[in-house]
């Protein structure tokens, strides 16, 4: 049996670094005051614990750092569903299942294909947001409040042009809102409005998706049954039928179009 320092021979590198890590954390206070041999301060300090500044300002601007680390988390998924990406990827999704298709195309493709065609969609409304908030504020013609005031016009009148006003009067009664205009909606009504008239669209057109190759389905698996061949699963002989089918109509460039087109106000 070797000893442990033979069978680990990082443990003698290792041991070093931990102890002076957990003399760190204990006493962070006399790292701090240790010097560097000729009476004067290391140059730096490490330490794993929690000192509260006693500065009112830094303790300001943490929080506000920590907020800000946090939004960050939370953009992308706050841009994905306020744009038109929701509604494409749901229906790329509808039409992999109706070819009953598992792993052709990828998701990273669906992703990737609903993310550009998202930001073709939504070209229009970058250019809003460009013209009326970065470009000013780039140019200190206005603050950030006034930037992002203007960037939330500009996102608010394309979900607002997509919404439909059943689900926007749900979410301001239940609110408590009274807006003389859809311009006065704050966000907070808008996008969870326009997130489940996303859902009910994809919805919709994934079922119209899928109807002509259910119908695909119940052909092949009539016809089998009438020969006899009821062993046969059905999908062996439909997903190629399917496929053909799907190419010979030109699916994907009438998926895309019908996707393009239903975003039209």
């Amino acid at each position: 049996m070797h000893p442990p320092e033979l069978r680990f021979p990082m443990i003698r590198w290792l041991w070093p670094l931990v102890s002076w890590l957990m003399l760190t954390t204990m006493c962070p206070s006399t790292l701090a005051q240790a010097t560097d041999g000729t009476g004067g301060a290391l140059p730096f300090s490490f330490n794993l614990g929690f000192n509260p500044s006693g500065d009112p300002a830094n303790v300001d601007m943490g929080v506000q750092i920590l907020f800000i680390i946090t939004l960050l988390t939370l953009t992308p998924s706050i841009i994905l569903l306020m744009t038109s990406f929701t509604r494409i990827v749901i229906v790329l999704s509808f039409i992999r299942s109706a070819l009953s298709l598992q792993g052709a195309p990828s998701n990273q493709i669906i992703i990737g294909l609903a993310f550009f065609m998202s930001m073709f969609v939504m070209s229009p409304t970058w250019s809003k947001i460009q013209v009326n908030a970065i470009d000013p504020y780039s140019q200190k013609q206005i603050n950030g409040q006034q930037a992002l005031e203007g960037a939330s016009v500009a996102i608010k009148e394309f979900m607002l042009g997509q919404t439909r006003p059943k689900d926007m009067e749900l979410f301001t009664r239940m609110a408590g809102v009274q807006a003389s205009s859809s311009g006065e909606i704050p966000l907070n009504i808008v996008i969870p409005a326009f997130v489940i008239s996303e859902l009910k669209t994809a919805f919709q057109i994934g079922f119209l998706l899928f109807v002509p190759f259910i119908m695909i389905d119940l052909i092949v698996a009539t016809v089998l049954m009438s020969m006899g061949m009821m062993m046969m699963p059905p999908v062996t002989v439909s997903l190629p039928l399917k496929i053909l089918l799907f190419v010979l109509v030109d699916g994907w460039n009438l998926i895309v179009t019908s996707l393009l087109q239903s975003f039209a106000t």
